[in-house]
């Protein structure tokens, strides 16, 4: 597996007060997407050979000690004064259930408390554990993009990590989990590529939006390019061609693999990981 690029950068500040505010009310969905693996499907502490494995299974954030809903500090986040927060992340999973690589993004307007702790408790260093994903029966390297959001209800903290970044979804409490893509033999996906660029220009962080539909077996059926800031430096193209050939744990709903179409971001740092 080539090891990917890393993207990290700010999404826009208006389109987090709105998931922000569409999150309000939310209840406990998140934290059963967190320790629970889909209907149906084999637990990650099974012994892993292929026959007990499924079709099947999005990377999920488990449950113990080592889960990351489990890691966060929620009493030191309202000790240093974290109001009403979102932040979207995503790592890279290992096939064991570890963190080979992390980011954080975005956020709105005030969360930098919990942006900080979760950076550090998502990190490899810190060893959050997962449930890996699993295709045709065989655990697999794959990307998890995820939502955390913390309030305060009833002056209580409130934690929720939620496996999908879709506005819509995260608003109407749905038990969805996004596609993910994977690494490996079956899929053309090999991480994050810097575009090239012309010689003596200066590299400059970047991003695209790229709208995906993905169908319930977890192969590529559209992908275009939404937006890419700045214009005009290949942002839109690498994208493209990072997931054109890409293979997807496809999504699930409800604890079943389903057709899905969302909005991926991909960010581009000029200095990798």
């Amino acid at each position: 597996m080539k090891k990917p690029r890393a993207p990290l950068a700010y999404l826009s500040m208006r389109v987090f007060v709105f998931f922000l505010i569409a999150l309000l009310s939310i209840v406990d969905l998140a934290r059963s997407q967190g320790s629970a693996t889909p209907s149906g499907q084999v637990s990650a502490t099974a012994s892993g050979r292929a026959s007990e494995l499924p079709m099947f299974r999005p990377v999920l954030i488990g449950q113990g000690p080592t889960a990351l809903i489990n890691r966060i500090d929620e009493q030191d986040l309202v000790r240093k004064g974290q109001k009403d927060a979102l932040v979207m992340f995503l790592c890279a999973v290992k096939k064991d259930g570890t963190v080979a690589w992390s980011a954080t993004y975005g956020g709105t307007p005030d969360s930098d408390f919990l942006k900080q702790e979760l950076q550090k408790k998502i990190s490899p260093a810190s060893n959050p554990r997962f449930f890996p994903a699993v295709h045709d029966h065989q655990p697999v390297d794959a990307i998890y993009y995820g939502t955390a959001t913390f309030r305060i209800v009833n002056g209580k903290p409130r934690l929720r990590i939620f496996s999908n970044q879709e506005a819509g979804e995260l608003e109407k409490q749905h038990d969805f989990i996004g596609p993910e893509p994977f690494f490996g033999d079956r899929s053309g996906f090999t991480g994050f590529h810097y575009p090239p660029m012309e010689s003596g220009r200066l590299q400059v962080d970047g991003k695209a939006e790229l709208k995906i539909k993905v169908d319930a077996t977890g192969n590529l059926q559209e992908i275009n390019v939404v937006s890419e800031e700045p214009p005009l430096l290949g942002f839109g193209d690498a994208a493209l061609k990072d997931f054109g050939d890409a293979k997807f744990i496809p999504a699930f709903r409800d604890g079943k693999p389903v057709e899905c179409e969302v909005t991926l971001p991909v960010f581009y740092k000029a200095a990798g990981f």
